[in-house]
C-alpha cells in the first residue's frame, strides 16, 4: 500500500498532480484543497496518499492533510453509495471543518449544495455517519478543543482515528483509555505512539 509521496510536483491541475518520485512519475487525483496547498511544479512536495484497488484498476488518491484524508476514507468506507469520485466532490466542495460541523447539526441542505451530492446523499452521510459508527460524537467533541486540557484533546484525536479505522466508539474510548493508564507517571505520549498502543490492546 503506497501511503504518501515525497519527490518534486511535476505537474499540477486543480483535480490531478503527478509527482516525480526518484525518476517515476505518479499521477493522483486530488480535491481542489489539496491543490490550493501544493507548491509550484518543480519544487519539493510531501503528499499523503490513499491507494484504491478494484478488481481491474488501481488508482492514487493525493491529500495535503490527515485530515483530508481521513475524511475521504470514512465516506468511501462507511457511507454506502459513496466512491472515490464523490469523496473527492465533498473534499472539494467545503472545508473538512464545515463539513463536520454540517454532519453534526444534520444540515441536510448545506451538503446538498456540494456538487454531485444531492439530497438524498446528503441524508444518507447524515443518517449513516451518525448511526454507524459515532463519528457525530467523536467530532462533536473535537469542537471544544479550545475549552479541553491538552491530555484531552490527545485522547480525542486517538479516538476519531480509531474510529476512522472502523472501531466503535466505545470500543475506541476503552482502549484509549487503558493506553493512557498504561503511561508511566508525569510522561505525555506522541499520538502514534498512543495510537500503537490502542491498537496493540483491542488485537489482543
Amino acid at each position: 500500500m503506497i501511503t504518501f509521496l515525497k519527490g518534486i510536483l511535476a505537474e499540477s491541475l486543480p483535480d490531478r498532480a503527478i509527482i516525480d518520485v526518484a525518476g517515476v512519475g505518479y499521477e493522483c487525483s486530488i480535491p481542489t484543497s489539496t491543490f490550493d496547498a501544493l507548491p509550484e511544479e518543480g519544487q519539493k512536495v510531501h503528499l499523503l496518499t490513499h491507494h484504491h484497488v478494484r478488481e481491474q484498476e488501481q488508482a492514487l488518491f493525493g491529500f495535503a492533510t490527515t485530515e483530508e484524508r481521513d475524511l475521504f476514507r470514512l465516506l468511501i468506507d462507511r457511507v454506502s453509495g459513496i466512491g472515490p469520485k464523490m469523496g473527492l466532490a465533498v473534499l472539494s466542495g467545503m472545508k473538512v471543518a464545515d463539513f463536520k460541523n454540517f454532519v453534526v447539526n444534520a444540515d441536510v441542505t448545506a451538503l446538498s449544495k456540494i456538487k454531485g451530492v444531492g439530497r438524498k446523499t446528503a441524508e444518507r452521510i447524515v443518517v449513516e455517519l451518525k448511526d454507524k459508527v459515532g463519528v457525530t460524537a467523536a467530532w462533536q467533541e473535537a469542537r471544544q478543543r479550545p475549552s479541553l486540557p491538552k491530555g484531552q484533546v490527545l485522547a480525542n484525536d486517538v479516538i476519531l482515528a480509531l474510529i476512522n479505522l472502523g472501531y466503535k466508539q466505545v470500543e475506541a474510548q476503552k482502549a484509549v483509555k487503558l493506553a493512557l493508564e498504561a503511561l508511566p507517571a508525569g510522561s505525555e505520549a506522541e499520538p502514534s505512539t498512543l495510537l500503537r498502543t490502542a491498537l496493540r490492546s483491542l488485537t489482543l
